[in-house]
């Protein structure tokens, strides 16, 4: 794929919101690629159950296509030993893409969880790596209104993560993306200002901190301090362990930080009945956990969901230093 050869979305926007560019784009890709048509019809047959907690609720999807997601291998030897999927060069024939600028190209996810779901590689093949394409997720999240995107660290649910990529889905998918509204008044006031407003989240089984705010520049300014703070605590990592969901509504950029520690929780490792396969991701951090096996969906509990969360965050201490550091 040329990216100077494909439609550029700031060019369609003069004519069409993003929503109608976005799904004609993937009822196109859905109708003309079999892979896509079969998993995108895989959606239909879901299986979905919520549990609740105190103001707030899990969803956990049954979803057998994700299984190359998430038992998906990142180590170094792995990766070398295959051809990056989201090159342009690689791409199925099938494949179409919008260009987003010069550096982004939006994609039909044909292994989807959410029932518009785009994955947006950066034309070159760079390492995942947040704060450096920072800027371009604000941008594609202005050119991509209607829609939520997220990031996945290296260790944090990236199949990719020798790729840098975006993921996005159409708006309201993830409970978290309402939550947040109503469980503001529990949450800790870290900034406020007439531009801005930072809070904590630390009673929603994961830690979470929401930037919400019109004004690019303190938004970048609060998330590089969140980002320095945490980089020199893990120190011994690439990129310190983070999934990050985005969101631009009225003018108004929503965007949650949720730090951790580990990449998979031990019920990922374990054998026999003990064994959930759940490799949490910003979808399952956004309040979706995505199990590809049946008897893992029929098997979860509240409880289990508590106790990955509770492996795969990062802990008070460091919670508390990392909300200090963003209010100094």
């Amino acid at each position: 794929m040329d990216v100077h050869s494909i439609d550029n979305i700031e060019d369609l926007l003069k004519e069409k919101s993003s929503v109608e560019i976005l799904s004609g784009f993937l009822n196109q890709q859905v109708r003309d690629w079999p892979l896509a048509n079969g998993n995108f019809k895989g959606l239909e047959k879901v299986e979905e159950k919520e549990f609740g907690f105190d103001g707030f609720k899990m969803k956990v999807q049954f979803n057998p296509e994700r299984i190359r997601s998430s038992a998906a291998k990142v180590d170094k030897k792995s990766i070398e030993n295959r051809a990056c999927f989201l090159c342009l060069d690689k791409l199925p024939a099938e494949q179409g893409g919008i260009a987003q600028g010069k550096e982004y190209v939006i994609l039909v996810n044909p292994f989807p969880i959410i029932p518009q779901h785009f994955t947006i590689p950066k034309v070159d093949h760079v390492d995942q790596s947040f704060m450096d394409n920072l800027e371009g997720m604000l941008s594609l999240v202005k050119d991509m209104q209607g829609y939520t995107l997220f990031y996945n660290g290296p260790k944090c649910g990236a199949s990719a993560p020798d790729h840098m990529h975006f993921q996005g889905g159409n708006k309201g998918f993830m409970p978290v993306e309402e939550e947040c509204f109503a469980l503001k008044d529990k949450a800790d006031l870290l900034v406020k200002s007439e531009e801005i407003e930072v809070c904590a989240f630390n009673h929603y089984l994961r830690k979470m901190i929401s930037v919400e705010t019109t004004n690019t520049e303190e938004l970048i300014a609060v998330v590089s301090k969140f980002y320095n703070a945490f980089a020199a605590m893990q120190a011994e990592e690439k990129e310190p362990m983070l999934n990050v969901i985005c969101s631009y509504v009225d003018g108004k950029y929503m965007m949650h930080l949720f730090p951790r520690k580990l990449h998979r929780p031990t019920q990922y490792f374990a054998e026999g009945d003990d064994q959930i396969l759940i490799s949490p991701a910003s979808v399952d951090f956004g309040g979706v956990f995505i199990t590809p096996r049946r008897e893992d969906f029929e098997k979860i509990t509240a409880e289990d969901i508590e106790d990955i969360f509770k492996q795969v965050c990062v802990d008070e201490d460091v919670f508390s230093l990392l909300c200090e550091k963003i209010k100094a």
